[in-house]
């Protein structure tokens, strides 16, 4: 999930860290209905998407997911929770068996069915969606003559019965099932038509724990309402209240609107996050987790001097990790000297990114010779605005001018903003980007973010439409996740994910990889119980409720 879960970004798909907060609407709980559940308000920046068509980061992730629901769920330990499969079965782990729960329906009163799932997958991976995430189900027979317009219909999806949903893919992958928890994944009634249906975009009618309160009020607000006929358990709340803040200070109105009693939830910005930790740790209110994300640098590789990995090493080898740590997040913040995430224990490697283990100027200085980054290259570095990413970005902004004499110019935009720019084949330089898991398993970081197929270049307009922005390319990467999926034993999958973690981050330095994922929220425990983060680094809305 950009971002970051998000991803997706995270917010992934990615995802940016989710810039949410919560307002409890005050001490008498305006705007609840006569149950008493309370309506939770939260704050985000403006949504690339909150339908699963196209759902990608932290702030439209949160919607989607209590919108719909997928096949299973992921518990905060990475454990799938089974929602609408009964149950999931491969013996080849190319072909599998959905058995889906009978008797759920959307808010319209469609019937959640099989066909129902091949109608949302189908209408993802469709050309005409031009979606960003379609690429998770592009192991699924049929994806490429559907995602090229060759074809209205997914090959690899049949329904042998009601409830029944059979998948069949080009290739075993004995880890699909772990996929399907991802949004995109989700059924879709018939009403949804195509991607492209600006009505159905803006106000999705899914089968979740809400339903839409209106409509997606663009750059202001998005109000959700429980949904009493939910096929599963209820929410406990009456309704969730989304304002869309201004991007260039939304961590700081967050901050600023739960001190005054405004918000239920929020981020904080960076340099506040002590002086929080200490006022708020007493009472109860700070919420700390370590999660299975990643925070790196995307460095945009076809583009010179980037193009070349000595130039990539150059950039890696000149930060110094610790120093910002200790510094700017005040030691709240762990350096990662992997790509993958210490929460997944068989295939972790630390220090498998030899550059990232200690600064070395020596060495940064014999790379950038080597990869011809010159002192006084100009070097772009964006980052989006208003996620507390500032002291930062501009500590390791000035540790590449100290050490390599390169001109660093920052870029800060809005997070739709920013995405978007990441797209570009033009875009040269760095990225500031995180990631946080869409689904339990490596691939999840390796494929999206890495592998060529992640790239999802449109041939039309050169733009990457999915989650590798880097454009980082080697056939042997993508060849070891083939052989990954498709070895059924997990211990030597975890092997090969380890080989292709290697290749990619300490040979080819595709990206650079910078710190692990911490995140810190301020809880309103005063007004509300249930108030977590789950598995995507969002909060556990279906299980918050009223104080009594």
């Amino acid at each position: 999930m950009r971002g970051a879960k998000s991803a997706k970004w995270v917010v992934g798909a990615i995802v940016v860290a989710l810039a949410a907060t919560a307002c409890g609407g005050g001490n008498d709980n305006k705007g609840s209905d006569a149950k008493g559940g309370g309506v939770f308000r939260m704050g985000i920046t403006e949504p690339t998407a909150i339908d699963p068509v196209n759902a990608q980061e932290s702030e439209g992730m949160v919607i989607a997911r209590a919108l719909f629901t997928q096949l299973y769920d992921v518990s905060v330990d990475g454990k799938l929770i089974p929602k609408l499969a009964e149950s999931g079965t491969s013996t080849d782990g190319k072909t599998w068996i959905f058995k889906i729960k009978a008797g759920t329906k959307f808010t319209n009163g469609e019937v959640v069915d099989a066909e129902a799932f091949i109608r949302g997958w189908t209408r993802v991976a469709a050309k005409a969606s031009a979606s960003d995430v379609s690429y998770h189900m592009a192991g699924i027979k049929g994806y490429d003559a559907l995602k090229g317009g060759k074809s209205d219909k997914f090959a690899g999806l049949s329904a042998p019965d009601a409830n029944t949903l059979k998948v069949e893919l080009d290739k075993a992958d004995f880890e699909f099932d772990k996929k399907t928890a991802h949004a995109a994944f989700s059924p879709v009634p018939k009403v949804a038509g195509a991607g492209d249906n600006k009505k159905f975009n803006d106000a999705p009618i899914g089968n979740g724990a809400f339903k839409m309160k209106g409509s997606w009020n663009h750059n202001q607000s998005i109000s959700l309402v429980r949904n009493d006929d939910y096929g599963l358990e209820k929410a406990k709340l009456d309704g969730v209240e989304f304002k869309i803040l201004n991007p260039a200070n939304g961590s700081q109105l967050e901050y600023t609107g739960f001190q005054s009693g405004e918000f239920d939830y929020a981020r904080m910005p960076t340099p506040q996050l002590p002086v929080a930790k200490a006022k708020f740790e007493p009472q109860g209110e700070w919420y700390s987790a370590d999660f299975s994300g990643i925070n790196y640098l995307v460095v945009f590789n076809q583009n010179a001097p980037f193009n070349n990995p000595d130039a990539r090493k150059a950039i890696s080898y000149a930060i110094d990790r610790e120093a910002i740590a200790k510094s700017v997040f005040q030691g709240m913040q762990k350096p990662a000297t992997a790509f993958l995430p210490p929460s997944f224990s068989a295939e972790y490697q630390a220090g498998v990114c030899s550059t990232c283990v200690k600064q070395d100027k020596a060495k940064a200085k014999e790379f950038a010779a080597k990869g011809g980054l010159k002192p006084g290259t100009v070097v772009n570095f964006g980052y989006n605005t208003g996620a507390g990413h500032e002291e930062w970005v501009q500590a390791v902004a000035q540790q590449l001018k100290d050490v390599l004499g390169v001109e660093v110019k920052l870029d800060g935009k809005p997070f739709k903003e920013a995405l978007a720019t990441q797209q570009e084949k033009k875009t040269s330089g760095l990225w500031r980007s995180a990631w946080t898991a869409d689904y339990p398993t490596a691939d999840n970081f390796l494929a999206p973010l890495l592998s060529t197929a992640g790239i999802g270049e449109d041939p039309a307009t050169g733009k990457a439409q999915g989650d590798n922005r880097s454009r980082y390319s080697n056939p042997k990467f993508d060849e070891l996740l083939d052989q990954a999926r498709q070895e059924k034993d997990a211990a030597k999958r975890a092997e090969l994910y380890k080989q292709a973690e290697k290749l990619a981050i300490d040979t080819d330095q595709a990206v650079v990889p910078l710190w692990q994922r911490t995140q810190y929220r301020l809880v309103n425990t005063k007004k509300f119980d249930g108030i977590k983060m789950d598995f995507f680094e969002d909060p556990t809305l279906a299980e918050i409720s009223l104080k009594k």
